[in-house]
C-alpha cells in the first residue's frame, strides 16, 4: 500500500473537497466527494476504465482535503477553486452545474418564488445554488406548502386555484414571512417545511400514488440542496481571510468577492499563527479548526 493510499484512510467520511500533489509539491488535481473517505480511496481500487486517472495516481505523493458541512457546500468549494487555477489533471475549469438565485416577490400583483440567473434589485434574492433543475425543484417544494402565488390581487384562475387551497390576499404576509424565513435557513422554518414534505411524500405513497411520492421525493431532496449549511460563495461580495491552526499546520481559505477561492497550508509556529487564527470571523471558527486539525492529521507520518 502506497503512503498516500494509508493517508486516504485519515479522511471522514463527510463531503468536501480534496486535492492531490505530487512529490514537488504541484497539485495534480481538486475534486470533491459526498464521503471523502470513500471516494479518495476509489482512486487506488475503481479506475479500471479511466486509465487516464490511473495514470495520474501513480503520482500522488500527498492528499489534502477540506471538510466541508454539506455537499452543495462542496460543489462550490470545487467549483470557485477550479476557476481560480485548474490542475492539469482536471478537465475543466469548474462545475457543469448552472448557477441560480431565487427571486422572492411579495407584491400583490405576481407574489411568489421564481428562478433567475442574475440578481437585480428590484426585490430580494436568496443564493447562489448551483444546479437549475434542483433549484427550480425545491421552489416548487416550497411553493406546494406555502403557496404564495395564489394570494395575487387578481381575478381568474389565480383567484380560482386560491379557493381551491382556502387563501386569499390576506393570506399573503403570513406565507410571505414563513417562506422567507425558510429562505434565510431559520431551523424551526426549515424543520416545519420539511415535516410537511414528508407527510405528503408518505400520504401519497400510502395511497399508492407512487409516481407523485417520488416527485414529491426529489423536491424534498432539492429543498434539502437549497437549506443546507454553504459559506463558500455568498450573494455579498465581501473579502474574508479564514485561518485554522493544530499541531504545526495552518490553513488559510480566502475569500474574495464573496468566492472561497485558495486554500492553502503550511507548517507554522502556535506562536506565528495566533494572530491570524485570532482574526477568523467568529462564523467561520469552527469550520476552520475543524480543517486544520483534518490538515494536520492527513500530514502524519
Amino acid at each position: 500500500m502506497t503512503a498516500a493510499r494509508a493517508v486516504a484512510r485519515r479522511l471522514p467520511p463527510e463531503p468536501g473537497v480534496y486535492r492531490f500533489r505530487d512529490d514537488t509539491g504541484k497539485v495534480l488535481y481538486i475534486g470533491r466527494a459526498v464521503n471523502l473517505r470513500r471516494r479518495v480511496q476509489s482512486y487506488w481500487t475503481h479506475l479500471g476504465d479511466r486509465p487516464r486517472l490511473a495514470r495520474m495516481v501513480k503520482r500522488i505523493a500527498r492528499i489534502e482535503s477540506v471538510w466541508c458541512d454539506s455537499e452543495h457546500e462542496a460543489a462550490w468549494l470545487e467549483r470557485n477553486l477550479l476557476e481560480h487555477s485548474k490542475p492539469r489533471w482536471n478537465r475543466t475549469e469548474g462545475g457543469a452545474e448552472v448557477v441560480g438565485y431565487i427571486r422572492f416577490d411579495d407584491g400583490p400583483q405576481r407574489p411568489g418564488l421564481r428562478f433567475t440567473h442574475t440578481v437585480s434589485p428590484a426585490a430580494p434574492h436568496f443564493g447562489p445554488y448551483l444546479g437549475g433543475l434542483r433549484v427550480r425543484q425545491a421552489i416548487s417544494a416550497l411553493q406546494r406548502v406555502l403557496p404564495l402565488q395564489y394570494t395575487a390581487d387578481s381575478n381568474g384562475s389565480v383567484r380560482e386555484f386560491a379557493e381551491v387551497f382556502g387563501i386569499g390576499p390576506d393570506d399573503r404576509e403570513a406565507l410571505a414571512r414563513t417562506a422567507y424565513a425558510v429562505l434565510e435557513r431559520d431551523p424551526a422554518a426549515v424543520t416545519a417545511l420539511r415535516a410537511e414534505l414528508v407527510r405528503r411524500r408518505d400520504r401519497a405513497a400510502a395511497g399508492l400514488r407512487f409516481e407523485f411520492a417520488a416527485k414529491l421525493q426529489d423536491e424534498i431532496a432539492a429543498f434539502e440542496w437549497i437549506v443546507a449549511e454553504q459559506k463558500v460563495s455568498r450573494l455579498e461580495p465581501h473579502d474574508v481571510d479564514v485561518h485554522g491552526w493544530s499541531d504545526g499546520v495552518l490553513v488559510r481559505f480566502r475569500m474574495i468577492g464573496g468566492r472561497m477561492q485558495t486554500w492553502t497550508q503550511q507548517a507554522v509556529t502556535e506562536t506565528t499563527a495566533r494572530d491570524r487564527v485570532e482574526a477568523t470571523p467568529v462564523a467561520w471558527r469552527t469550520f476552520a479548526q475543524r480543517n486544520a486539525e483534518l490538515a494536520a492529521r492527513l500530514r502524519q507520518e
